[in-house]
Order: structure tokens, then sequence, then C-alpha cells
């Protein structure tokens, strides 16, 4: 059985790389980053593709939509410690629905695969109603970087 997110792919050419430094008070008291934390890791990564590719959250704003998160998962493979300097890919996955997926792969210091995630953004409008369709500048920015071929 093919599941439906299955279906789309991910805008692998779109990837975004970041650093990130693991700060003393994201650990527990063996130095080992707290878990919560991978969730702030993978926003410092949708932040860093959004000012890239010219998609932020003040970008989202302007156009007169915000963007909460509905659904974040969060797969933990090793662990991250103190001091350690991470590196965050974010890449979005190309669909036609009405939102927006982020997949997440976080790496230690050795490059090994840390941390695996998704999160999942649909759009609002400025009086806080669902858009069951994609926004008009989210449609434009989709053809602008390649996902839309016309």
């Amino acid at each position: 059985m093919i599941r439906r997110k299955e279906l789309y792919k991910e805008a692998t050419d779109l990837t975004v790389s970041e650093e990130i430094r693991v700060r003393f008070n994201e650990t527990d008291p063996l130095g080992i980053v707290w878990h919560g934390y991978y969730i702030t890791y993978f926003e410092d990564g949708r932040e860093a593709f959004g000012r890239h590719h010219g998609i932020s959250y003040l970008d989202i704003a302007d156009s007169g939509y915000t963007t909460p998160i509905v659904k974040s998962s969060c797969e933990h493979k090793l662990s991250l410690r103190y001091g350690d300097v991470a590196r965050i890919e974010t890449t979005i996955v190309d669909t036609p629905a009405a939102k927006m997926i982020f997949r997440y792969r976080i790496f230690d210091t050795k490059n090994e695969i840390a941390c695996t995630g998704e999160t999942v953004q649909v759009f609002l409008d400025n009086q806080g109603e669902l858009m069951l369709t994609n926004p008009p500048f989210f449609e434009e920015w989709k053809r602008k970087v390649g996902l839309i071929k016309e």
C-alpha cells in the first residue's frame, strides 16, 4: 500500500544547509541536548530555508497569511552535546495541497544523522480562515523556484 504522502517528492534542489552550535541551556545535566530542542533546530532550518528562497515568515506575513504548524514529527538517532556544531538540512516537499511540508536532517560533528523530522504548516488568511487552495503568493513562489512548470 502506498501512503499518500509518499506520492510527493522532496524538492532536493531547494535544500538549504545551516549550521548551529549547541548552547549550554539546550542540554541536560549530562551535556546532551534535551529532546525538545530539536524542534527549535527545525525552526532554525526552516527560517534559513525561507531567507534563502524568499519565503520567510515575514514574506508570508507581508502577503497577508500565517502558516501555523499543525503537525511535527521527530526521530532521534544519535545525541548532540554541548558545544557541538551540527548541520541542519531543510527540504520542502512538493505537494499540490494547500500546505507547506518541510523535512529535516540534522547531522552531528561526524556527519552522521543525529535526527530526522518533518513539519506540516497550513495557510491562514488575515481573518484566521483556513485556506483550502494555495494562496496566490505561494503559487507564484512555486513557479519562481521551478516547482510548477508551465
